[in-house]
């Protein structure tokens, strides 16, 4: 469910609006910190609960100011990569665990959206966008729309990775991770709880596939896509969620409201239970959420009621309602 709660503080959070090198944005209850490549992880913003000032993924409670970081501390490994199987050319970008391959067109943001836009520097006919922007279906979650175009060969195997070190507050380095949806998603050429694997598809990284409260310990979440086919002239869509949410409920519900088929949950190590409290200390350990749709996999069932019971009919639908029952009985009668 959309909460309405859009925060005039959103503004005080972006860094550089509409410059060529960093966004933090934020409808003040999710933060992104936005690389100009398209990678996550940036400088300058206010203290997590756990005196953290750089941003990769944040969650802020509703009704609350407490900040908590998910990806900044420590490593700074989130990031993706691009590659075309059959040339072997690819282009990536991670903060800690490296760029190369990557030219950059352009990048522009707002105190709410980002948007990167770069090509493979081997092959300047394979362009990338990473277009972020609020999800319209809830509040807990940024929609990534990536777009991949190719105006040059005849491509057969189109690979996509993203890598996502998880680094849960109020205990980052001490997290429970759950991988799912991976064995239904065609798309899905391997996942796993590897935080550091590099984010070029061409370097091998460990595949665990589904897992379930793996931990606690330090974990991560890689996912290798293979596209297969794209003609020349032809592009290719799907979408890649960031967000938070109190507790695994309301995760899942956040995942199927917008519909992701493969996803990465990681909350904090003294959460057993994961209802987004400690277990002995009583903090507070939001659920942190990572995940994709369009890529072949089943959507996660949305826990939106349809139709709405609460709503009455309105009298001309009640009429067409008893003509209906009326002609099933006539037919009924004529069998």
């Amino acid at each position: 469910m959309k909460r309405i709660m859009y925060v005039a503080l959103a503004g005080l959070f972006a860094v550089s609006a509409g410059s060529a090198s960093a966004a933090i944005i934020t409808d003040g209850n999710v933060s992104l910190g936005v690389n100009d490549l398209g990678s996550l992880n940036v400088g300058g913003g206010v203290e997590d609960v756990t005196g953290e000032t750089r941003v990769g993924l944040r969650y802020i409670p509703p009704g609350g100011t407490d900040q908590f970081e998910s990806t900044s501390h420590g490593c700074e490994c989130e990031g993706w990569g691009v590659g075309v199987g059959e040339t072997g050319v690819s282009g990536y970008a991670n903060v800690s665990v490296g760029t190369a391959g990557l030219t950059l067109d352009s990048f522009s943001s707002t105190a709410t959206t980002a948007t990167s836009v770069v090509t493979v520097s081997a092959l300047s006919t394979l362009k990338v966008t990473h277009n972020f922007a609020l999800a319209s279906e809830t509040d807990n979650l940024f929609r990534v729309g990536v777009t991949i175009e190719n105006s040059g060969i005849d491509i057969t195997d189109l690979l996509y990775r993203r890598t996502f070190d998880w680094d849960t507050s109020p205990t980052p380095f001490n997290e429970f991770v759950t991988i799912g949806g991976t064995a239904a998603a065609t798309d899905v050429a391997g996942a796993g709880s590897d935080g550091f694997c590099s984010s070029n598809p061409f370097s091998s990284c460990s595949v665990t596939g589904d897992v379930e409260a793996l931990g606690p310990t330090d974990h991560g979440a890689n996912f290798d896509f293979n596209f297969g086919e794209l003609a020349s002239g032809e592009s290719l869509s799907f979408d890649i969620f960031y967000g938070g949410a109190d507790n695994k409920t309301d995760a899942f519900a956040a995942l199927g409201e917008v519909g992701a088929e493969v996803y990465s949950l990681s909350w904090s190590g003294t959460d057993t239970d994961q209802n987004g409290f400690g277990d002995t200390s009583g903090a507070v350990t939001p659920t942190f959420i990572f995940g994709f749709s369009g890529v072949g996999g089943e959507a996660v069932p949305d826990p939106t009621p349809d139709p709405d019971p609460s709503k009455v009919p309105e009298p001309s639908s009640l009429v067409l309602l008893g003509l209906g029952l009326l002609g099933l009985r006539a037919a009924r009668r004529r069998g």
